[in-house]
């Protein structure tokens, strides 16, 4: 008895998917960003913009919706970030205007430029906690989220975890995430696949429908 024909999966409704890249930011994978002077630059997270700029760009090109979340260190009275602990001991070299909203730093790599519909701010590891991302999702008709960034196991599982709570459809982009090893990017993308589906970048592309 031959093995049985895989079912094709699903095509995507463009106009009803949102991309959500997280963190892709130049301090934390920029050359001379706050990672990089602090020695924790991942090369796995550098390879990601090469990546999912293709992305963004042909789900823009069908009428999709591309998000961007900025994580962010909003400064107290006297201008020093406010940092939670558990980072501040994680990350000991985070210093005054790392993560700075507006600065160079702070923003988006510059391999997207030009292809985010939005950018969200958000203080912790979830994009969706504390932003108004669920607001503009819902607002412009979306009810499909595919998620890459980083790190695979922080950000991006926080955020697939929350769209799933949302009742949003949830996809991540396997090979267009990052963590600190392969074996906790590993880890992770099989964790997600309670919540998710785990796909790849030219998968997710394939499958869009104008």
């Amino acid at each position: 008895m031959s093995a049985a024909t895989p079912t094709p999966a699903a095509p995507l409704d463009a106009r009803r998917t949102a991309l959500v890249i997280v963190d892709l930011q130049h301090d934390f994978i920029g050359d001379g960003g706050a990672y990089a002077r602090g020695g924790a630059a991942s090369d796995a997270a550098r390879r990601l913009p090469a990546r999912v700029a293709p992305v963004a760009r042909a789900l823009r090109e069908r009428g999709g919706y591309v998000v961007a979340s900025q994580f962010t260190l909003w400064p107290d009275a006297e201008g020093e970030p406010m940092i939670s602990p558990h980072l501040k001991q994680l990350r000991p070299f985070l210093a005054r205007g790392d993560f700075e909203a507006g600065s160079a730093g702070h923003a988006v790599v510059a391999e997207l430029d030009g292809l985010v519909n939005v950018s969200v701010l958000k203080v912790a590891y979830s994009a969706f906690f504390n932003t108004q991302l669920d607001w503009l999702l819902r607002r412009v008709g979306i009810d499909t989220v595919a998620i890459c960034g980083i790190v695979t196991n922080g950000g991006v599982a926080s955020t697939a975890r929350d769209a799933h709570m949302r009742d949003y459809r949830v996809l991540v982009l396997g090979d267009g995430c990052a963590a600190s090893t392969g074996a906790a990017h590993d880890t992770a993308l099989a964790d997600l696949r309670t919540v998710g589906e785990v796909t790849t970048c030219d998968a997710f592309v394939a499958r869009l429908s104008a």
